[in-house]
């Protein structure tokens, strides 16, 4: 296959957290910084996808696009802008830092083995619990269930496709499922965590500081 293009998504405004996390600093960088420089280190180009109005000022990447209201309009942004002659898209979100250049060169090579898509996966360890409220209704059967992770790696005809409906999905994955791709399960990392809360940013700034020694 042909050129390989990373999509950062760092287009949220953080509404969860409070502010855009992915501009937060851990280990001497900000989250986006990281990401990029782990997909900059795999893929032949980045495009990163900001908040409307945000400029650029971390490394130099392929180019810089805003993003929409969703993530997935925000996604599609980014897959407008990558090269022509790109054959496998990864999109990674800027929240998750801790990402591997071994993971995103797991989920490419497991895409230039035949599969429309590939998604890191973890296994749920946690018994799982439908809530109403406070009251629990019903306890859910975990087997076969995983949990998803980023980067995921994508034949861009098939990621085109997938959203060419315009709809929306928490990954990307969900889309080409639905538009009939096969997406591939590989395993993820458990030290791949998102960056959702205050408490996380702290775990994550101690393990990229823990990589650095």
């Amino acid at each position: 296959m042909g050129r390989t293009s990373g999509i950062v998504v760092a287009g949220g405004q953080g509404e969860r957290f409070g502010a855009p996390k992915q501009f937060l600093t851990a280990a001497g960088a900000r989250l986006v910084d990281h990401a990029v420089a782990v997909a900059s280190s795999v893929c032949d180009e980045v495009v990163v996808v900001l908040p409307e109005g945000q400029s650029w000022d971390g490394e130099p990447v392929a180019a810089v696009v805003a993003g929409g209201a969703t993530r997935s309009a925000s996604v599609r942004a980014g897959l407008d802008a990558i090269a022509t002659d790109a054959d496998i898209a990864v999109v990674h979100d800027a929240a998750r830092p801790l990402a591997s250049s071994a993971l995103f060169e797991l989920v490419i090579d497991t895409v230039r083995a035949g599969a429309d898509a590939a998604v890191p996966a973890i296994e749920v360890a946690d018994t799982l619990k439908r809530v109403d409220g406070d009251r629990v209704v019903e306890t859910v059967e975990r087997t076969g269930l995983v949990t998803v992770q980023t980067p995921q790696a994508f034949r861009v005809g098939m990621l085109r496709t997938a959203h060419a409906s315009d709809s929306d999905a928490t990954d990307d994955a969900a889309l080409v499922e639905a538009a009939g791709g096969t997406v591939v399960v590989v395993a993820g990392d458990p030290r791949n965590l998102k960056v959702t809360t205050v408490a996380d940013l702290a775990v994550a700034n101690a393990l990229l500081e823990e990589t650095r020694q």
